[in-house]
C-alpha cells in the first residue's frame, strides 16, 4: 500500500464519517421517539464482528428487528423477516440502519472501503470451510466493499464464496481508483435499494 493511497484511504475514512454524524443523529431522535410505539427496546444493536488480524469488535447499527428469541443465528439460517418492522424495512432497504458503522470507522475498527465484517460465529464457520476466506483479515473490514456493490446481500454458503473471491480481488488490486469506483457504486447501490435486507 503505497503512502499516497494510504493518506487517501484516511481522508475519506474521516470525512465520511465526520459527515454522517448529523445524518446519525436525525435518524437516531426519530427512531428514539417511534421505537416505543412500534419496536420496543434499545435504539442501538451490537454484535461482535471480525476484524483486521482476525480481531473481535462491536459492530454498532441502528436495531431494526425485534429481540430474538435465540441469542445467535447460524451461518447458514435464513434471515428472520417476520421480526423485522414495517419502518425499519425501509431503513433496510437504503442501508440507513448501517449509517452508524461510521462510529466504527471513528474508532478504528473499520474503514469506509474493504470487505464487509461478518458476525464473529460466521467468520469462524467461514474460515474453515470457503476458500479465500481468511484473506480478508489482512486488511481492516469496510462499511462498502466490491463484493457488495456487485453482489449484493450474501445469505448462504455459496453466496459467501462469491463475495470472498470479489473481497480477495479487492485485496490484490486495491488502489485509488478501486476505492473510488466503489464509493461511486455505493451510492448508487444507496439510492436503487439494492442488496437490502
Amino acid at each position: 500500500m503505497t503512502l499516497k493511497y494510504c493518506v487517501f484511504k484516511c481522508v475519506c475514512d474521516k470525512g465520511f464519517a465526520i459527515l454522517s454524524l448529523p445524518s446519525i443523529m436525525c435518524i437516531g431522535l426519530i427512531l428514539w421517539a417511534i421505537n416505543p410505539f412500534f419496536n420496543p427496546g434499545p435504539l442501538f444493536f451490537y454484535q461482535d464482528r471480525m476484524g483486521l488480524n482476525g480481531r473481535r469488535f462491536k459492530l454498532l447499527k441502528f436495531r431494526t428487528m425485534s429481540p430474538a428469541s435465540v441469542q445467535a443465528r447460524a451461518h447458514d439460517a435464513p434471515l428472520e423477516a417476520e421480526r423485522i418492522t414495517v419502518f425499519a424495512g425501509y431503513l433496510r432497504k437504503f442501508h440507513f440502519d448501517e449509517l452508524p458503522n461510521f462510529i466504527n470507522v471513528l474508532i478504528g475498527d473499520m474503514c469506509l472501503v474493504g470487505p464487509r465484517p461478518d458476525a464473529w460465529d460466521h467468520s469462524t464457520k467461514y474460515a474453515d470451510v470457503v476458500p479465500y476466506y481468511s484473506n480478508r483479515f489482512r486488511v481492516k473490514p469496510g462499511i462498502t466493499g466490491l463484493a457488495q456493490v456487485r453482489l449484493g446481500y450474501a445469505d448462504t454458503t455459496r453466496a459467501v464464496e462469491r463475495k470472498a473471491r470479489f473481497d480477495n480481488f479487492y485485496i490484490q488490486k486495491s488502489r485509488i481508483k478501486l476505492d473510488v469506483y466503489i464509493i461511486w457504486r455505493t451510492f448508487v447501490v444507496f439510492f436503487g435499494g439494492f442488496g437490502g435486507k
